[in-house]
């Protein structure tokens, strides 16, 4: 009788733990933000330059934003790194008109968040021309990462 009881017992637990059907529905989906910079081809010191965002979400522009900025630095001096909140263009397209007063190597780095989804892509972009030590810093990052690569067979 003992054994029945027993078996009873831990047939229930077991029975407890099978899995639902639908138990991925049962937890929030994740919809990551995705972003889209938008730069001209060429950019020049010392003229304003449009650089804008689209943001989408499970494929869609994106209505409303909880934030967005652009913080943006010259590649060897990021202490006067500026953050700018950019305007909202239309639907999903938030962006700044900027004017960079020295030629060389900049980094712009997307900070937007909503409901819970955050992204921080980060780009790279030349203004004018790159300086001596620019090229071999751009040189050394290709080598390592190519040298890098060959490494992970």
């Amino acid at each position: 009788m003992k054994k029945v009881f027993l078996i009873a017992i831990i047939g229930l637990f077991l029975g407890g733990c099978s899995l639902k059907e639908d138990v991925a529905e049962l937890y929030l989906q994740e919809q990551p933000l995705h972003t889209e910079v938008v730069l001209p081809d060429t950019i020049t010191s010392q003229e304003q330059v449009p650089i804008k965002v689209i943001l989408t979400q499970d494929g869609k522009k994106v209505e409303e934003i909880d934030s967005v900025e652009f913080e943006m630095w010259k590649h060897d001096d990021y202490l006067h790194a500026t953050i700018e909140k950019p305007d909202k263009l239309e639907e999903g397209i938030y962006g700044i008109n900027k004017t960079f007063d020295r030629d060389g190597l900049y980094y712009i780095k997307i900070h937007a968040s909503k409901g819970g989804a955050i992204i921080i892509p980060q780009v790279q972009i030349v203004v004018g021309e790159l300086s001596k030590s620019e090229l071999e810093y751009l040189q050394k990052d290709v080598r390592e990462k190519e040298e890098g690569h060959d490494h992970h067979h």
